[in-house]
């Protein structure tokens, strides 16, 4: 009985010094596996950190930038200046419109004629390399 219990402790034994390291070592690459995925997470999440902090410094521009605008909307000067671009003048004040020469239906036809003779050239010019390179090709 004694050899017995001796060759199933000697087997538990060999079969506890074979699955405890391999046991341990699938633990120790687990944490490796999950400290890499972490380190990783890390990494993505501090690059976001950072372009939402950037982000965060142009919004607080942008907003200074309106606060400035909104400071001048409430000046008189500058609604005076908006009202005054609208076409509107003071009492007393004699409007000066300024009307933009019109196009003549000459100045038309000969912009018409000048695009047709451009055209033209660009055909001739396209036909005779056209001509040229079968002349290289023939001979």
């Amino acid at each position: 009985m004694i050899e017995k219990r001796k060759k199933r402790d000697s087997r538990e034994e060999r079969i506890f010094q074979i699955l405890f390291p391999i046991f341990t070592l699938a633990l120790i690459g687990l944490l490796l596996i999950s400290n890499l995925k972490i380190n990783q997470k890390r990494a993505t999440l501090e690059e976001e950190i950072e372009s939402l902090k950037k982000e965060i410094e142009i919004l607080e521009e942008k907003k200074q930038k309106l606060e400035t605008g909104l400071s001048q909307t409430e000046k008189e000067s500058y609604w005076e200046e908006k009202i005054r671009q609208e076409g509107y003048v003071k009492e007393g004040e004699n409007p000066v419109v300024i009307v933009p020469p019109k196009e003549t239906p000459e100045e038309k036809v000969v912009e018409n004629q000048k695009l047709s003779e451009k055209f033209l050239e660009k055909t001739k010019d396209f036909f005779a390399g056209l001509v040229e390179w079968f002349n290289n090709f023939v001979h």
